[in-house]
């Protein structure tokens, strides 16, 4: 079709949008509309499906409700352009620019092409967005499940409640994004960047996490079922209810897979890894976390009263004013962590004895270290430190009433002969 051609059906189009006489339906299906600029064009509702628009400029263009099934718009501009409820599914959107563009409930999933044959199957094509600048994008309740956004730009964009089941969003930049109640179950999330993005109550269940970013991120709410943290980058991010007492389901879901893990000795489950997460006022009291990553977490005025962290790494981490009583503590490695005012009375900071796999005792003792920790004012109240690494630790104001400190190492730490006279057992 010509472009003169074209601005008169567009013309009849808009008529018949307004109900006036004269006025069509635009239909456009199949055409090859490759490189047209149709800026600010009105095509709500027009059939366009199967239509070949690569490279087209369709920047603030109302294509809402519109039916795009199958076409070809690798590459073309659609920012700021209104996209909203239209049927995308199957649609070539590789590398287009669809920034500030409104995607509002479109349909975003694979399309199923049924040829001629009645015995030959239908064929599934899934919808690829890949490379597609879709910074500030608006999709609200879109379906976008199964579709290929890799390596596409979504920052500032706005996903809440969309569907991204099984979505390829491997290396895509949500950062700042909205991903509030998104359905993200299934989805790769390999290398993706979602730092500061909002997922509280998003579902992540059995999603990939590799490498992936989720950088002070709020997942408070959010279902993290079948997901390996391993390899992420938590840093920040808030895995703590809003109320800071109660637990986030997707801490709850991390507490789960570590108890599972600690059960079966690391052939099931998978170990906690919360480094350099924000845990600021959590209450994990009474809970197993025996062998879990924090290292670096921030953990001001958390509490952890009777919880159980033997061999854990909070090497760095920030305890100032945590609850820690009656904590077993044993080979943890808390090295260079702060526990200024925090209270530790009766915690238990002793050597813990390492054992073979088949459970039994090797006759060799693993060491607490608490080398460069400070304590300063911490009440430590009979706490256990037989054989502990104190080296170059502050203890300044410590209170070390009845605590047992046989056998450990005060190398260079901060701690008067008065406070060690309260001791039971000096070192």
């Amino acid at each position: 079709m010509t472009p003169e051609q074209i601005l008169k059906l567009i013309e009849s189009h808009e008529r018949w949008l307004q109900r006036k006489s004269g006025g069509q339906r635009a239909d456009l299906s199949g055409c090859n509309l490759s490189e047209f600029n149709l800026t600010g064009a009105t095509l709500q509702s027009a059939k366009l499906s199967g239509a070949y628009m690569a490279r087209a400029i369709l920047v603030g263009a109302d294509l809402s409700y519109a039916d795009m099934f199958c076409a070809n718009l690798d590459g073309a501009d659609l920012a700021k352009s209104l996209l909203m409820r239209c049927d995308l599914r199957g649609a070539f959107m590789r590398g287009a620019n669809l920034a500030g563009a409104n995607l509002k409930e479109a349909d975003l999933r694979g399309g199923a092409l049924i040829s001629g044959n009645p015995a030959a199957p239908a064929t599934i094509i899934r919808s690829n967005m890949g490379q597609s600048d879709m910074d500030e994008a608006e999709l609200n309740g879109a379906n976008l499940s199964g579709t290929d956004l890799s390596h596409s730009s979504l920052v500032g964009a706005t996903l809440e409640k969309t569907l991204l089941c099984g979505a390829n969003l491997s290396g895509v930049n949500l950062e700042n994004a909205n991903l509030q109640g998104a359905d993200l179950s299934g989805a790769n999330l390999s290398d993706a960047k979602i730092v500061g993005a909002n997922l509280a109550g998003a579902n992540l269940s059995g999603a990939l996490i590799h490498r992936t970013q989720l950088r002070n991120s709020d997942l408070h709410g959010a279902i993290l079922e079948n997901v390996d943290l391993s390899t992420a980058d938590l840093a920040g991010a808030n895995l703590v209810a809003a109320d800071g007492r109660g637990l986030s389901r997707s801490m709850r879901d991390i507490l789960r897979d570590h108890a599972v893990w600690i059960r079966e000795q690391g052939r099931g489950g998978s170990r906690a890894q919360l480094a350099k997460t924000d845990l600021s006022g959590i209450d994990i009291s009474d809970v197993n976390l025996s062998g879990a990553d924090l290292r670096e977490a921030q953990m001001a005025g958390a509490t952890l009263r009777r919880t159980s962290l033997v061999m854990s790494d909070l090497s760095g981490a920030d305890l100032r004013g945590a609850d820690l009583r009656d904590a077993e503590l044993s080979g943890i490695n808390l090295a260079g962590a702060n526990l200024t005012d925090s209270r530790a009375a009766g915690a238990d900071f002793s050597e813990v004895e390492l054992k073979a796999a088949d459970g039994t005792p090797t006759g060799r003792m693993w060491v607490s270290n608490l080398s460069g920790t400070q304590f300063v004012n911490a009440d430590l109240t009979g706490a256990k430190l037989t054989g502990a690494n104190l080296k170059g630790a502050n203890l300044e104001g410590a209170r070390l009433t009845r605590a047992q400190l046989r056998g450990a190492d005060i190398d260079g730490a901060t701690i008067l002969p008065a406070q060690l006279d309260e001791a039971a057992s000096k070192p």
